[in-house]
Parts: C-alpha cells; sequence; structure tokens
C-alpha cells in the first residue's frame, strides 16, 4: 500500500491523479494500482472539478463532505443479525480498521479522519445466513462513518446494508472475504430526494474466497459510490453487480475497480441502469486490472444503460489493462441506447398496450441484476420500486 508523505515530490499537489507541465520530471499516475493512498486529508490537493476523479461529478453539490468538518459520531441503525454474526461499535485503534485499503482521494480521506467509532460486522457461521442492517435517521448533518466487514474463514453470509431518508453522508466501507469464505454484500441506496451520498468500498478476496458485491442506487441528489475490490488470494472469485435508476435532476455515479493481483482469479463486473426524466445523469467507470501476478485470470466487465427520455445523460467508460499474457480471458464492453423498437412492436401486436410493453421491457432489462441479489425478500421490494419509478410515484 502506498502511503502519500509531504515529502514525495508532486504527490500532494497531484494526488488525483491530474498533471501539471510545469512540474518538470513528474510523471503522471499511469496504471490504476499506482494512485497514490493516505489517510491524511491534507495530503490531497483542492478539489476543483477538473481532475479526472471528479470532473463528472457535481463537484459544487458534494464540497462540504470534501472539506468541512464531519460529525463523525454513530448514528442510529436497525439491526437484524442472526448467530454467528456479530455487529458492534468499534474505536478507530480497533485492528479490524484500515485492513481492506485506504482513502485514493479527499473526500474518502476527510471521512476517514473524522469517525469516531467504526460499525464492525464481523461473520463466522459457516451455514448461510443473513444480516440485515438499515439506517434512515440520519438527518441533514454533514457525516462521516466508516463499516469493516470482515467475512471469517469458511464463513457463509449475506449482509444487506440500506439507506433511507435524508443524509449528507460521506463514508468508507471495509470488506475482507477470508480464505474459503462467501460474502453476498448488497448496499442499496434509497435516500430522500435531497439527499448527498459519496461513498468508497475497499475489499480484499482471500485465497479460494468468493464475493457477490451489488450496489442498488435508486433515490438521492447525488449518490456517488466506488467499490474497489482486490483479489489478492489465488482462486478468489468476484462478482460485481449494480443496479441504478435515475430520475430528473438526479446524478448516479459508479467507480468500479477490480484488480485481479493473484493467480487463477475469475472476476465479473455487470452494471445496469435506467435514465428519465430532464437531467437525469449516470456515470459509470469501469476499470479493470489484471496484474502481474494474475495468470490464468477469467475477467470480463459490462456496463448497459437504457434511456427512457429525451433530456437524460449516460457516461459509461469502460477501461482494460492487462500486465501478463498468461490469461484464460478478459474483455469488456458498453453500450447505451433507447427502446428496442421491435420489442415494443412484438408486444403491442399480441395486444399489450404501449405503456405496458415499455414496463415489461424495462422490468426484463433491469431483472438481471435484480435477480442477483440473492434475497427474495429485497428482490420483490426492489422489483416494486423500479415499476414506482416507471410510474414517475417515487418522491
Amino acid at each position: 500500500m502506498t502511503v502519500v508523505t509531504p515529502e514525495q515530490h508532486g504527490l500532494t499537489a497531484h494526488s488525483d491523479g491530474g498533471w501539471d507541465a510545469s512540474d518538470k520530471g513528474f510523471v503522471p499516475v499511469q496504471t490504476r494500482s499506482e494512485r497514490p493512498k493516505s489517510f491524511a486529508h491534507g495530503d490531497f490537493a483542492a478539489v476543483n472539478g477538473l481532475e479526472a476523479e471528479w470532473k463528472l461529478t457535481p463537484v459544487k453539490l458534494v464540497k462540504p463532505l470534501i472539506d468541512d468538518a464531519l460529525d463523525g459520531s454513530p448514528y442510529e441503525i436497525t439491526i437484524d443479525a442472526p448467530e454467528g454474526a456479530t455487529v458492534e461499535w468499534v474505536p478507530r485503534g480497533d485492528s479490524r480498521v484500515a485492513s481492506a485499503g485506504a482513502p485514493e482521494e479527499r473526500a474518502s480521506a476527510n471521512a476517514w479522519s473524522t469517525f469516531e467509532q467504526a460499525l464492525a460486522i464481523t461473520l463466522t457461521g459457516e451455514e448461510h445466513s443473513t444480516v440485515r442492517i438499515s439506517r434512515s435517521a440520519l438527518g441533514a448533518t454533514a457525516r462521516g462513518a466508516h463499516t469493516v466487514i470482515t467475512a471469517g474463514a469458511h464463513s457463509n453470509t449475506t449482509v444487506i446494508i440500506e439507506s433511507a431518508g435524508e443524509a449528507l453522508l460521506s463514508e468508507n466501507v471495509e470488506v475482507v472475504v477470508e480464505e474459503g469464505a462467501t460474502l453476498n454484500f448488497v448496499s442499496v441506496q434509497d435516500w430522500a430526494a435531497d439527499a448527498i451520498h459519496l461513498s468508497s468500498h475497499f475489499v480484499q478476496v482471500g485465497r479460494s474466497a468468493t464475493l457477490k458485491h451489488t450496489i442498488v442506487s435508486l433515490g438521492g441528489k447525488v449518490v456517488r459510490v466506488n467499490p474497489s475490490v482486490h483479489l489478492s488470494g489465488e482462486g478468489a472469485d468476484g462478482e460485481l453487480y449494480g443496479l441504478y435508476f435515475a430520475d430528473a435532476g438526479q446524478h448516479l455515479e459508479q467507480r468500479v475497480y477490480l484488480h485481479h493481483q493473484a493467480a487463477q482469479t475469475r472476476g465479473r463486473v455487470n452494471y445496469k441502469g435506467a435514465l428519465q426524466g430532464e437531467g437525469a445523469r449516470t456515470v459509470w467507470v469501469g476499470d479493470v486490472l489484471i496484474g502481474s501476478g494474475g495468470a490464468g485470470t477469467d475477467s470480463y466487465e459490462q456496463n448497459r444503460n437504457l434511456v427512457l427520455t429525451e433530456g437524460t445523460r449516460a457516461d459509461s467508460i469502460p477501461n482494460l489493462e492487462i500486465e501478463t499474457g498468461d490469461i484464460q480471458g478478459a474483455g469488456h464492453a458498453s453500450a447505451t441506447g433507447r427502446f428496442d423498437d421491435e420489442q415494443l412492436f412484438y408486444l403491442q401486436a399480441r395486444g399489450i398496450s404501449e405503456a405496458e410493453a415499455r414496463r415489461l421491457v424495462v422490468i426484463g432489462f433491469l431483472a438481471e441484476i435484480v435477480q442477483k441479489v440473492g434475497d427474495e425478500q429485497l428482490e420483490a421490494r426492489l422489483t416494486t420500486a423500479i415499476e414506482s419509478e416507471l410510474q414517475g410515484s417515487r418522491s
């Protein structure tokens, strides 16, 4: 792990990946894994919105979370945890904190610098169980938060964290999946219409361990989630899924990084989104790096966006870097388009109204990701939420 120090030439000034020709001898970051990391907010340069990491984000709206003081105190949560799972607040000095990664940008470092206690979720049961955590009382105060999830060796658990209500939140989520463990982690952002949420996820997947990581973003004015997943143990398997539905004036952003560090690892990235309404905006940036130690890697990433109305914008940027020639396969794809007229015609020709036909097409398009959630109760709620989005009945 690289940690920025003031003595490192150029890193403080260019920690968001920027480049200034006046800095003679400074070489800009060329590879995703080379980005400098630090736990200190001051080690990152001020954000002006021109940086590669921020140029697609409405910086003016999220500025308080980047630079202002944050309330790092514990917040109210509802917990449903079975035997074999422990959920507790732990101090900053707990050994589980900083076990999965470190901030790569200023907002993440601000949250890391200010949290008082971390929400620690520890999983040990080998028979599959589900942990449910919900939070809906964060309020409008600017907050910094930290969560650490540790899936013990050979454990088998689904962890669902659902967020709703008002929020002005910047947080870091650490996930460690130990040897032979299976973890299905689902994060649902269904915030109130004016909520702003920045989140960085740092994940380490160990030897022969399996991770399914799903991000669902439906509510909020600005929601930006950055998962950084490292397949660090031989034979590790990582599946990264995402589902988002942007309405008028809403900005939903995902920046996904999957690093194949160890040999014989498998990775799949599949994010799907829909957009409707004037000013609806989505951003998806997918980075897959197959490192020099990733012999035998099998990897594929894709992003699909369905545009439902005029006045929307979807940015989709897939990137693939390969540092070894000894792989099973790797690829990436991206597509953004409107309704398939042939699908609509087929349905209407069988007596289905245009409105119902459009509903069926959208539900079918997003169902692939909904079905990956792995929890029937949540899958049913998500399907209902998507239908409400289509009807324009969600606030």
